[in-house]
């Protein structure tokens, strides 16, 4: 009886190893003393007023976050995982793990590529933040990703979508890689023959897709997506996005350029236009021992798509530097400089206003009269773990 328990014992233990998971806890801690100011210019006096204030601040460097992930070898190449990502924000408490919106996924991957389930971020965003020193994070991000995510575009899947399906190439492709996404809207259709039911939405549905090349110190990516955001029966408004992002490791410095097309369209009854959102960004880090420098530029220029309009066209620049110094491999301390400049003409008769700020999270400042110019400053520490 000994051999057959002993060979059953084996195959257990084999079948043990074969489905072997792990789970990590992992998160960022990032706090910083910010200044942010913001001023205006009166339209009709011409007399100039500013707000501006000083705050304790999360995520100036890195986003604040706290997270679980697993992986389970299901054998065969197979393999299972998970990703739950939360926000915190602590430089109050306030907000802790109560909700996962920063990613909630399970995937299955192998030799395939890899199947992704859930909230997660959208192909579109990824290049404003990997091709931009600052990131999207703190007083430096540029003002693509700021006019992309503000409220006069309301693009509520600029940077994630819900209910997403994702499918990512295998990474062994010589240096291609790519994904397509598809996030389901979850409204209710309704047949065209029903009166009496609201509607037929396609709001809050994303698609979109990336795919790049990288390769030794080169990195290269172009992505488009689309955002239903509004899909009534007067009013059907997507916001479509297609940009070009690139970098290059030189190793004393390294380059970033990133080319950015957004355009809000609006389909109504009396006919279709659209507002265009064009931008450039162009940046460089510099290692310097055990710190890094940063420095950007970046611009938006605005077209209204309505006809009859006169004066010059809205636009936002911004110059951004920075310098981060790392203590160690997971803690640094960094301290970042922004200004930017909104052009504003006083002649103008079209709707769109350049009025981007330095400010992020609770930490930003508004303007109060016709936007003119913003300065941010940034001294913080971040850890990982």
């Amino acid at each position: 009886m000994k051999k057959p328990l002993t060979a059953l014992a084996a195959l257990a233990v084999a079948g043990l190893a074969s489905a072997q998971s792990s789970v990590t806890l992992f998160g960022v801690i990032d706090a910083g003393v910010t200044y942010q100011s913001a001023t205006s210019r009166d339209a009709a006096t011409g007399l100039s007023s500013k707000q501006s204030k000083w705050s304790l601040a999360n995520s100036g460097y890195n986003s604040s976050r706290i997270g679980f992930r697993g992986t389970e070898d299901l054998g065969g190449g197979l393999a299972a995982s998970f990703w739950l990502e939360a926000p915190i924000t602590n430089d109050d408490g306030a907000t802790g793990i109560s909700t996962f919106n920063r990613r909630s996924t399970v995937s299955l991957s192998g030799g395939f590529g890899e199947l992704r389930l859930g909230r997660d971020y959208t192909a579109t965003f990824w290049n404003d933040t990997v091709f931009d020193p600052f990131g999207t994070n703190g007083s430096g991000s540029s003002v693509i990703n700021t006019v992309s995510g503000s409220t006069g575009l309301n693009n509520a899947n600029y940077a994630r979508a819900s209910n997403m399906v994702g499918y990512f190439l295998p990474p062994n492709l010589g240096g291609f890689y790519g994904q397509l996404q598809y996030s389901l809207n979850e409204n209710t259709k309704t047949s065209a023959t029903d009166t009496t039911a609201a509607t037929s939405s396609s709001a809050g549905r994303y698609v979109g897709g990336r795919f790049g090349y990288a390769n030794g110190p080169l990195d290269v990516a172009l992505s488009m997506g689309e955002n239903v955001a509004v899909d009534t029966s007067s009013l059907t408004r997507k916001v479509q996005t297609i940009n070009l992002g690139a970098s290059y490791d030189f190793g004393p410095v390294k380059l970033f350029g990133e080319l950015s097309n957004v355009k809000n369209k609006f389909d109504l009854a009396a006919g279709n236009s659209h507002d265009s959102y064009n931008g450039y960004l162009i940046g460089a880090s510099m290692p310097v021992g055990a710190g890094l420098i940063r420095a950007s530029y970046s611009t938006v220029r605005y077209n209204e798509g309505a006809v009859g309009i006169s004066g010059e066209d809205p636009r936002a620049q911004k110059l951004a530097i920075g310098y981060v110094h790392n203590l160690s491999k997971r803690t640094a301390l960094y301290a970042t400089v922004a200004r930017v400049n909104n052009r504003n003409d006083a002649a103008y008769t079209g709707g769109l206003s350049a009025a981007s700020t330095t400010g992020y999270g609770s930490a930003g400042v508004s303007y109060t009269g016709l936007p003119r110019s913003s300065t941010g400053y940034d001294f913080g520490i971040r850890h990982a773990f």
